[in-house]
């Protein structure tokens, strides 16, 4: 008897009509789910690729401070492999990402330099390289456009066109009294 009331009330119907029901909660909630972690992923891969560039800025543009640059004739093309060495992890496709601009300024406070990007895009012909000579200010920035695969991340971010995030990198600098 006590095992019949046990197996009835196991399978009444208040118990049947709830089965499944966690299943069907959680694939309501994983999609959004799932998209979140990934955004959040995505976003930290973005921090870190940030840190890797102010680094690789930061290393390079001392090439030009010493005059060492210089000395080796370093272009846009060189320097802009200079800085795609440092990059460790993120050294793949970054000669196409990555965008130079190193120029000589009159003064720190007002550098007076315009803006490459036009119509959210790059324009590579507003960029230079000049390492100037010794004693000069010089203004080096860098860009890199970072695909995105996550939407609610690139809507968020994106700045030259869909599902890409631009990073930049700026350091200010006067040259050494190199030879």
């Amino acid at each position: 008897m006590r095992a019949r009331r046990s197996l009835k009330s196991r399978w009444s119907p208040d118990k049947r009509r709830r089965n499944g029901s966690a299943a069907v909660e959680f694939a309501m909630v994983a999609i959004p789910f799932f998209l979140m972690i990934f955004s959040i992923l995505e976003l930290g891969v973005v921090f870190v690729l940030d840190s890797v560039l102010e680094t690789a800025v930061m290393d390079s543009g001392r090439l030009i401070r010493t005059g060492q640059a210089h000395a080796q004739g370093f272009d846009k093309t060189k320097f802009k492999a200079q800085v795609c060495s440092k990059m460790v992890v993120f050294k793949s496709d970054c000669d196409s990402r990555m965008t130079v601009d190193v120029r000589v300024i009159p003064k720190f406070s007002a550098p007076a330099v315009e803006d490459p990007i036009t119509n959210n895009a790059m324009d590579d012909k507003k960029t230079i390289y000049n390492g100037g000579k010794a004693g000069d200010l010089i203004l080096v920035r860098i860009w890199y456009a970072h695909p995105l695969a996550t939407p609610l991340l690139s809507q968020a971010v994106s700045r030259i066109g869909t599902g890409k995030v631009l990073l930049s990198a700026t350091t200010a600098f006067r040259n050494e009294p190199w030879q």
